[in-house]
């Protein structure tokens, strides 16, 4: 090349993305699946890794594919959070599986309820935790168990089918679907039809990283948080129908969804749930997997172009209807305690800490709510359990039965609005302990603050999560923990006054703001007592905090 020519310009590096002609993998969990649909790992595990053990197991099967199926390996005991990111992942790893029972909508029959106590018991060590996407995971399964697991839960109609992995996960839906007199419409339809359509097929089981879904007539489903959710809203001149939200999801960069401003009728949810989910396979960002969600396809793009391409030819074809945005919520819709529904009965529910239960708990739970003439049962995304169809009779006693099992449906400020992911006790990474701490904090808490409980007429929601990665939605809480080791020990970043709804936004997140795990209870106590001393009339907490000095949130 001569002085004077210019030199060519650099190609710029693909971001993986299918539809640009991107297709060679570019990094080992793209080539994990491009040599293997994940799906078809289930046929190994039924006939070689049960049958052989967990030392048959191939690497790329264990951290990879079986995820497909909902099953991922725990963490092996006694490694400390501060080795977290040191040791390899077969070093972490234990003989033991978690498995995530995959619920979508949350709907529960007695039967289910059963069968999946019956397999906590018999194969998981009564161990069993409700969790903030309506699932229910078990722990220490071993492999040699999974296909007699597979066939009870299929015999009532669950399955672990793409509960975890590149693939549409759990179609969230609200507890209330059907009997709720505030809903703008019954979703149940579409929630069942995107799942009887999609999931398990080769259509979608190839997706840049993991695809999170809700649907609901209510906004209880957290839409703001997920990379696609339908939310219930009455159009003008076409009446009840759902508004479309894209491109939520927290961990170390959290982004809240976006309207595209489109009404979806009931009956088209599916095909535009298919569009989008369509979308993200054929131009998600597969090259670097931190940068692998819908959100920063979103972000890259913005609505208008989003909602341009799903109308293309490409995808839907069709114009969408411009439409409404629903009405603003004031703070998380959980459902507990005891409210009427639209057929003159109640549904009640009830806080188990944490979301963590039993085998031996959730079997008692069924002869309770049977026993009070109910036969449904609803999990939620705030880790609760609702109890469908009572009559208001058998109310009051089956609320007192409940309490009896530890199912409270009138509990404190902080049972009530506590939640806590998986943590170090079973996750490999994690780096501090959560389900327990959060169990002793809200003890704690009750007795500090048993003096204010007249005065906690506000939900004010603590989360706790063992690592940076927010399954426990930590930047929308009012108080959100992330956890991190400080001062040698385990403790957390602090992150104040997040929130959805009204008060949707990222919590304050002061330098220098953290707490060893021993300081958590004091700590949560003293920024109560200020906000408690300081607010305005009908002030929330996060309003308080956008406002308060440093000083008063140390």
């Amino acid at each position: 090349m001569s002085p004077t020519q210019t030199p060519a310009p650099k190609r710029p590096k693909g971001q993986g993305q299918w539809a640009l002609g991107h297709l060679e993998p570019l990094n080992p969990n793209e080539r994990i699946k491009k040599d293997d649909d994940g799906l078809n790992v289930r046929k190994r595990i039924e006939t070689i890794y049960s049958k052989r053990g967990f030392a048959s197991i191939d690497p790329q099967d264990l951290r990879g594919r079986f995820r497909w199926w909902g099953l991922y390996t725990q963490r092996r005991p006694g490694i400390p959070g501060g080795k977290t990111a040191v040791l390899e992942p077969y070093e972490l790893d234990d003989e033991y599986f978690m498995l995530r029972v995959r619920i979508d909508g949350g709907a529960l029959s007695l039967e289910q309820l059963r069968t999946v106590a019956e397999i906590s018991t018999t194969y998981a060590r009564d161990t069993a935790d409700v969790t903030d996407r309506q699932n229910i995971q078990l722990h220490w399964i071993r492999v040699e168990d999974v296909p007699v697991i597979w066939e009870k839960l299929e015999a009532v109609g669950l399955s672990t089918t793409e509960a975890c992995g590149d693939v549409p996960r759990v179609i969230l839906g609200s507890p209330v679907a059907g009997i709720s007199a505030a809903e703008v419409l019954d979703p149940t339809w579409a929630v069942d039809e995107i799942q009887r359509r999609y999931i398990g097929s080769a259509e979608f089981s190839n997706l840049p990283r993991k695809f999170k879904s809700a649907l609901s007539g209510l906004p209880d489903i957290v839409h703001e948080a997920n990379d696609i959710a339908f939310v219930g809203v009455n159009h003008p001149e076409h009446g009840p129908g759902l508004d479309l939200w894209v491109g939520g999801g927290l961990s170390t960069n959290p982004k809240l969804a976006v309207r595209l401003g489109a009404w979806v009728p009931l009956e088209e949810a599916p095909e535009v749930w298919a569009g989008v989910t369509g979308i993200f396979r054929d131009y998600g960002y597969r090259r670097l997997r931190h940068r692998a969600r819908l959100k920063f396809l979103v972000d890259d793009w913005g609505p208008e172009k989003f909602r341009e391409v799903l109308e293309s030819d490409e995808y839907l074809g069709r114009k969408l209807i411009d439409g409404p945005p629903p009405p603003p919520h004031v703070e998380p819709i959980d459902h507990v305690g005891v409210h009427e529904q639209k057929d003159g009965r109640f549904y009640v529910g009830v806080a188990p800490l944490v979301g963590r239960v039993s085998g031996t708990m959730l079997s008692k739970l069924a002869d309770v709510v049977e026993a009070h003439g109910s036969g449904r049962l609803r999990t939620t995304p705030h880790q609760k359990l609702v109890i469908l169809d009572v009559d208001a009779d058998q109310v009051e006693s089956l609320v007192t039965a409940l309490d009896a099992i530890g199912l409270q449906a009138r509990p404190s400020v902080f049972r009530r609005s506590t939640m806590a992911c998986t943590g170090l006790e079973y996750c490999k990474l994690a780096i501090v302990e959560t389900k327990q701490l959060a169990v002793d904090t809200i003890a704690q808490l009750e007795q500090r603050l048993a003096d204010l409980t007249d005065q906690l007429d506000v939900p004010i929601s603590l989360h706790l999560n063992g690592c940076p990665n927010s399954c426990a939605r930590i930047q929308v809480a009012d108080i959100g923990l992330k956890g991190q080791i400080v001062k040698g020990e385990e403790g957390f970043q602090v992150h104040l006054g997040g929130g959805l709804g009204l008060d949707a936004g990222f919590g304050r997140k002061l330098r220098g703001l953290k707490v060893t795990t021993a300081e958590l209870p004091e700590y949560v106590e003293r920024v109560v007592r200020r906000f408690i001393d300081q607010r305005t009339d009908g002030e929330r907490f996060a309003q308080w905090v956008a406002r308060a000095d440093e000083e008063a949130l140390q």
